[in-house]
């Protein structure tokens, strides 16, 4: 009696595996090197670059925590787009079966798919993108209005999680290196709406200085491929708007 034919496809054919092409370097200089990894439901990005670094090459450098969307550390390019590696899975950017991942652009590289943020996160230095208190412990509580205009126009931008992709994603920083950037700039705008912050004149001489909002071209990557739909456009808008009025002596209505 002849066995039944199986539709089972076995686990180790073509079907069943990809070719993921991984950046490889330490610094700036370096290239792909191809690997053939499994295939399964539901599998990320981030689960394809972590099982090419536990399987086939332990000396695979790459950045992760939480695997869930909430700290924006595994954000890799995949197939030249910046993305969340942990919330992208793999049959959305499956190209020809095969993906190409590599570390965000616009930052150094550290080896493989770390980058440095250390500019990133410099730029939010320069942009005075950090609160400026005007009480302290002794003082009583600011009590603040979460319908107010300026509440809401600040927790538009309170999100992010500086995850760096809109700064990946922005041709302008590509182009010019001393520009700010979407992030810099979205959490100064934030802070020059928080009623609590005391810091708007150094905000707004921050963002106007080299680098500052006005060198944005508004070609909106930032808002097209933030994760958490976020738009930095907006803010750098509303930034562009107050220090027009700073400049002509206008009042602002913050």
């Amino acid at each position: 009696m002849k066995e039944p034919v199986s539709n089972d496809v076995p686990l180790n054919s073509p079907q069943d595996s990809m070719t993921v092409c991984v950046w490889r370097s330490t610094g700036n200089d370096g290239d792909y090197q191809s690997f053939e990894v499994p295939r399964h439901d539901s599998q990320t990005v981030l689960d394809v670059v972590t099982w090419i670094q536990q399987e086939a090459d332990p000396t695979l450098s790459y950045r992760y925590a939480c695997r869930v969307g909430m700290c924006g550390s595994c954000a890799m390019m995949v197939n030249g787009v910046p993305r969340w590696t942990c919330r992208t899975h793999v049959e959305k950017v499956l190209d020809a079966g095969s993906i190409e991942i590599a570390p965000l652009k616009n930052l150094p590289v550290i080896k493989d798919l770390v980058t440095d943020m250390d500019p990133f996160f410099d730029k939010w230095t320069l942009a005075g993108a950090r609160h400026h208190p005007g009480l302290d412990r002794h003082d009583p509580m600011q009590a603040v209005d979460p319908q107010s205009d300026q509440r809401q126009e600040a927790d538009l931008g309170i999100e992010c999680i500086n995850c760096a992709i809109c700064y990946a994603a922005c041709d302008t920083v590509a182009g010019n290196p001393s520009y700010l950037g979407p992030a810099a700039l979205q959490r100064a705008w934030t802070l020059l709406n928080d009623e609590k912050d005391t810091g708007r004149q150094t905000i707004l001489e921050a963002v106007s200085d080299i680098g500052g909002c006005h060198n944005c071209h508004s070609m909106g990557s930032c808002a097209q491929h933030c994760p958490n739909d976020l738009n930095p456009m907006r803010a750098i808008a509303g930034l562009k708007r107050e220090t027009a009025r700073k400049w002509m002596g206008w009042p602002s209505p913050c």
